[in-house]
């Protein structure tokens, strides 16, 4: 017998040629309904379990090597990111010796009693999750191959069976038989029949058992993953923390710097405002401060008498009663009082004048809105316990010598004016 290579005879080889014609008939005459083709439906649906358990496990694989990647890709970046932040930072910064330790990755840490670094978080959370994770599914996934060959050659057998036990029941059924060629057959059929059975019950036994395995194999990969990376994380929130700490005391720090900056611009700008105006202004000109505090607008009280009769003193159809004095000089003497308003003169009744220095804004219903300029005739209090420090109650001249009418007295701060 001629050899054809290492390890294959001529005859080998044609009787792997015959059987694959043979397989070949078989299929063909299956798929044309003139053979009828051992099915078992258990079976075809362990295999179509197999095959989505394979796929799936295998996408598993190719992501958690992919998550693994990033994981490696996000550690380059942190290390540059802090090298950077490092480069970055100033010598009169606070804190760059614990920034410093940082960058370096040496901020040491007790964990297992051991001192360990950033980096080597990193590190060993990469070997973590290649070892428990991406290498237990790895050697979950061997498997598949080799029970995918065993699937295939049990589909042949099969089909050498089935055209087995076609070849023996042709031979039975036909006219001429020949005993040597039946008992050929029947022979050719126990041994394919035995090939196959022994692959069928094989499998049959494992692929259940594989089915069920993926749970625990899943449960494994994401609870390990799960596990190192709450400890990792875990971990690096401590270093980060410790990173926000030092940036939070730099911002502290430049605020409060800033803040002295300022204060210290204010107070050289009021230096300088005060020696201008003490050259320029005199100190009635100067800008007061803000008003002396008083309580709030009181209600107006219910008139009395006395009060009428002070009131009348500046109507202009009446004056103030005098015992020594007649009717007919007392109103002489009021017209007088009233000609003689604008020339300078106070009138009757008045304490006396006072000019507005600067504006005042009225805040409130009681009080006289002032304009700088205004001349005001002061008035005494009709209950000098109610008066507030700081405060007097008068009259704008202008409205007085237009209405005659007290009633259009309010009060006004005593530092916005100046008596005259």
């Amino acid at each position: 017998m001629a050899e054809m290579g290492k390890g294959v005879t001529a005859g080998k080889l044609a009787i792997n040629v015959q059987k694959r014609l043979t397989r070949a008939q078989e299929k063909v005459l299956q798929k044309l309904g003139k053979a009828d083709e051992t099915r078992d439906a258990a079976f075809e649906e362990m295999v179509a379990n197999f095959n989505k358990q394979m796929v799936e496990g295998t996408k598993l694989q190719k992501d958690l090597k992919t998550y693994v990647t990033a994981v490696k890709t996000l550690h380059d970046a942190s290390r540059r990111l802090q090298d950077c932040l490092a480069d970055m930072y100033e010598p009169d910064w606070f804190g760059k010796e614990e920034m410093d330790a940082l960058a370096e990755e040496m901020i040491e840490k007790e964990m297992d009693n051991n001192l360990e670094d950033t980096d080597t978080l990193w590190l060993d959370y990469h070997q973590s999750i290649t070892d428990k994770s991406v290498t237990c599914m790895d050697t979950y996934l061997t498997q598949f191959p080799d029970i995918k060959a065993r699937i295939a050659k049990r589909d042949r057998k099969m089909v050498d069976f089935d055209s087995a036990r076609h070849h023996f029941g042709s031979l039975q059924k036909g006219k001429k038989k020949d005993e040597a060629k039946i008992a050929k057959a029947e022979e050719d059929l126990g041994r394919a029949q035995k090939i196959f059975e022994e692959l069928n019950v094989e499998l049959q036994d494992e692929l259940p058992a594989l089915w069920d395995s993926r749970v625990g194999v899943y449960v494994n990969t994401f609870q390990s993953l799960a596990g190192h990376q709450e400890k990792f994380h875990r971990d690096m929130s401590k270093l980060s923390q410790n990173l926000n700490d030092i940036m939070t005391k730099l911002e502290e720090q430049r605020q409060l710097k800033k803040d002295g900056t300022a204060a210290a611009k204010t107070e050289d700008g009021a230096k300088s405002e005060e020696a201008d105006d003490s050259k320029s202004v005199s100190p009635a000109q100067k800008r007061p401060g803000p008003p002396p505090s008083r309580p709030p607008p009181r209600p107006s009280p219910s008139p009395d008498p006395v009060q009428q009769q002070n009131v009348s003193l500046f109507d202009n159809e009446a004056s103030v009663p005098d015992p020594n004095v007649d009717s007919a000089t007392t109103t002489t003497t009021h017209q007088s009082a009233v000609t003689n308003g604008s020339d300078g003169e106070l009138p009757q009744g008045f304490l006396y004048k006072v000019k507005a220095v600067h504006d005042y804004a009225a805040t409130d219903g009681d009080e006289l809105e002032l304009k700088m300029g205004d001349v005001v005739l002061v008035l005494g209090f009709d209950n000098p316990d109610e008066q507030d420090d700081g405060w007097l109650m008068g009259v704008k001249e202008s409205q007085w010598l237009q209405e005659k009418d007290a009633s259009a007295k309010g009060v006004f701060p005593e530092n916005f004016t100046q008596k005259f």
